[in-house]
């Protein structure tokens, strides 16, 4: 199968592509745009990995599933569309930039300005069905996201993996702590960002690891 995805990570992954479970997933997912609506839009499932080369990554986010309402996904975890309003867990992570680094709260929930500085926006999941949360766990994105993930560790040296919440965590076992910088908190979702993502402060950690690795901070 053609996938397609940024050349630079197509050289990293393309051993993938081949397996059993991404050729069953495939059919899969197909049936589903064919059959359902879908988001995010095909053209913006692997939006995460053609908004940041391979060669650019210096942060990784991991996230779960895309949302599942109308014009929200637009491929990145966390983020949404210009002009779509922030769900609650978005304006959290504003809300904790504001109090770690003084930043404003951003007009736009549109994260691709931090994909183009080397954040990449990863969900577990690269689908989902609309108005189902997840409903396309378990079909192999999951085995696939690993394999990002553990290529990342595998072959880079110094990223920052932020990983909010018990399944960001789980899903970032294979990351090699001698090479990285993991950080970890609750998930910045209502129900639990007082538990221990608020203070945080992973984006200033994150900038402070960067700039001692010689690497450009982030503007978040």
């Amino acid at each position: 199968m053609n996938v397609k995805i940024a050349p630079t990570w197509k050289s990293h992954l393309s051993p993938e592509f081949q397996k059993p479970y991404f050729l069953q997933l495939t059919d899969f997912i197909k049936g589903e745009y064919q059959n359902q609506v879908i988001y995010p839009p095909g053209k913006e499932i692997f939006k995460a990995f053609d908004s940041c080369d391979f060669e650019d990554v210096k942060v990784v986010i991991i996230g779960q599933d895309p949302y599942h309402g109308p014009g929200q996904a637009n491929g990145l975890c966390f983020s949404v569309r210009d002009g779509v309003r922030m769900p609650p867990s978005l304006q959290n992570i504003f809300k904790e930039i504001h109090s770690d680094l003084g930043k404003p709260m951003p007009a736009s929930g549109n994260l691709e300005r931090w994909a183009r500085q080397g954040v990449l926006l990863l969900n577990a999941t690269l689908t989902v069905r609309a108005s189902t949360p997840g409903s396309h766990q378990n079909k192999g994105w999951e085995a696939f996201t690993d394999a990002v993930i553990k290529t990342i560790s595998d072959q880079k040296e110094n990223v920052v993996f932020l990983l909010w919440g018990a399944y960001a965590q789980k899903k970032g076992e294979v990351i090699d702590r001698n090479k990285h910088l993991v950080l970890m908190s609750a998930h910045p979702s209502p129900f639990s960002a007082d538990r221990g993502f608020f203070g945080c402060r992973h984006f200033s950690k994150a900038n402070a690891y960067l700039k001692s690795k010689g690497l450009e901070e982030i503007n978040w």
